[in-house]
């Protein structure tokens, strides 16, 4: 049993080492048979790198080749170019050494002729400075002479020749001038006689009437005694609420009211009207009215201002300015109403800076604000063009519409032509027939300053305005002056008229110069 266990085990022992003998021997052909295909596609990839690699120098020499050819082509054009900038640059410069020369020669030749010209030059001058000595020489002869025969001395001579030389200049001087400025006045007269000629046509305005006193009609003098009151209460308390001085007795069956401001005289007047209607007169009753009439008064001024405003045609301006302007409604000058001829300045600013080409909105603006200083005149001191200009500069108006309100009555110097044409717009709108009514005194007043600066100038001799003081006639006397003077004389005379006064329109000067022979036959 032994035995055939271990025949087995031997036998089994003689399979496995078979087996294992077996097992090598396939590996080992396995291993060959694998280590033959590696090498196999070792070498050809090898072989496959090898023809790559042998493309790819193919490859880059043929690039190298190209790219050699197109250097040495480039080098080859460069070089070309090179070649025919040296050979233009050569003639260049063979042309230019070729004008240098030329210049040069000329230089010589110049250099040549100017010194010929130099010894020339020399000679002529000595030859002139022989002929200066010999004429020095003959002109002390002929002084000499001279002096013997009009027993005059040089210097004699030359102040008598001096005086003679600056009054025949003077006279050419005084002839040149008048003609000029007579040129100059007949275009300037007549460009300005057309456009304000169109500016007036083309403008037609109200005539003015006397507004100088508020007074009220009264139904019967009993309405005086409820308008006094017990002890004079409701007068007292009127005048108190209004600010206006009420006279009673002075006018039969009427009420005179008298004050500064013209709103408030406005106010007064519309209260007592409304209290003479309503016939409950007492302090309570006085002091609601003239509340309510004040408030509507207000409203009144603001509408009256936005109403000017849009008359004129300007763009809006400020709402302080357009109280102002309202306030302007109730004052007059001259017994012309501000407001009215404010707005008649604004159209005929309008008018002129069409002709002149400026520009209208503005030449309005100025126009219609000019005197919105007075307005205010009686709360701020100074001239009403100032106060006006520095108000309204305040509230944010443009420079040039604030130089032409302050320079219109000459307080500072216009700024452009604007200032100009305020000047002359007032003037038109003050001195057209029926727009203001001027008080003796002062007409007076101007007659005499007028004939004043007139007779402050030496030699007048009298002199008179004439036309209602729009033409002044000075007499002068005729040894004192002569004609010449006399041009110069008017001229003068109406320069301190323009610095000294203040006058609507213009005023012509004359001057006469007569000069009368008289002999008595015996």
């Amino acid at each position: 049993m032994m035995s055939y266990l271990a025949a087995i085990d031997f036998q089994n022992m003689a399979f496995l080492l078979l087996g294992g003998c077996l097992g090598c021997g396939l590996f080992y052909w396995l291993a060959q048979s694998s280590r033959k295909n590696q090498e196999s596609q070792a070498g050809n990839i090898v072989e496959k790198a090898r023809k790559d690699a042998e493309g790819i120098l193919r490859d880059a020499r043929l690039a190298v080749n190209e790219e050699s050819l197109k250097i040495r082509q480039e080098i080859e054009r460069d070089a070309s170019q090179r070649n025919q900038e040296r050979m233009e640059s050569d003639r260049r410069m063979a042309d230019r050494e070729t004008m240098i020369n030329g210049q040069l020669d000329k230089l010589l030749q110049s250099e040549k002729n100017l010194q010929q010209q130099k010894t020339a030059l020399d000679q002529q001058s000595k030859h002139l400075s022989e002929l200066q000595e010999d004429l020095d020489h003959l002109i002390r002869q002929r002084r000499e002479q001279l002096q013997k025969l009009a027993f005059l001395s040089e210097a004699e001579a030359k102040a008598q020749f001096l005086k003679e030389i600056e009054n025949e200049s003077v006279r050419d001087a005084a002839k040149i001038s008048r003609h000029i400025l007579d040129e100059a006045r007949n275009k300037a007269e007549e460009r300005a006689r057309f456009i304000i000629s169109t500016a007036i046509q083309r403008y037609a305005g109200e005539h003015t009437f006397e507004t100088t006193t508020a007074t009220i009609a009264l139904q019967g003098d009993d309405i005086k005694g409820r308008i006094i009151g017990r002890d004079g209460r409701n007068i007292r308390s009127f005048e108190a609420a209004t600010g206006i001085t009420v006279l009673i007795d002075d006018t039969p069956n009427a009420v005179v009211l008298s004050g500064f401001d013209p709103v408030r005289r406005e106010i007064a007047k519309e209260s007592m009207t409304r209290l003479i209607l309503d016939g409950r007169i007492h302090p309570a009753r006085i002091e609601e009215v003239v509340a309510k009439v004040t408030q509507e008064m207000d409203e009144t001024v603001q509408r009256l201002g936005e109403e000017a405003v849009l008359k004129t045609g300007i763009a809006p301006i400020n709402g302080d300015i357009v109280t102002l302007l309202g306030k302007l409604h109730f004052r007059h000058s001259y017994s012309q109403n501000v407001l009215d001829h404010s707005q008649e300045v604004a159209h005929l600013m309008g008018l002129m800076a069409s002709e002149l080409g400026l520009d209208v909105s503005t030449a309005k603006r100025a126009g219609l604000l000019h005197d919105i200083g007075k307005a205010m005149s009686h709360e701020v001191e100074g001239p009403h063009a100032l106060v006006g200009a520095d108000f309204i500069k305040r509230h944010g108006e443009v420079d040039p519409v604030v130089n032409a309100v302050a320079s219109h009555h000459n307080e500072v110097p216009p700024v452009g032509p604007l200032g100009i044409l305020v000047s002359a717009a007032d003037a038109i709108s003050a001195s057209r027939p029926g727009a203001r009514s001027e008080t003796m005194t002062t007409y007076l007043k101007r007659i005499a300053d007028l004939e004043k600066i007139a007779l402050s100038f030496p030699g007048v001799e009298k002199c008179f305005a004439v036309q209602a003081g729009r033409e002044l006639r000075v007499m002068v006397l005729p040894e004192a002056v002569n004609d010449d003077q006399a041009f110069s004389l008017a001229r003068n005379i109406a320069l301190k008229i323009e610095e000294n006064l203040q006058y609507p329109g213009q005023i012509k000067i004359t001057v006469i110069r007569e000069t009368r022979c008289v002999e008595v036959a015996k």
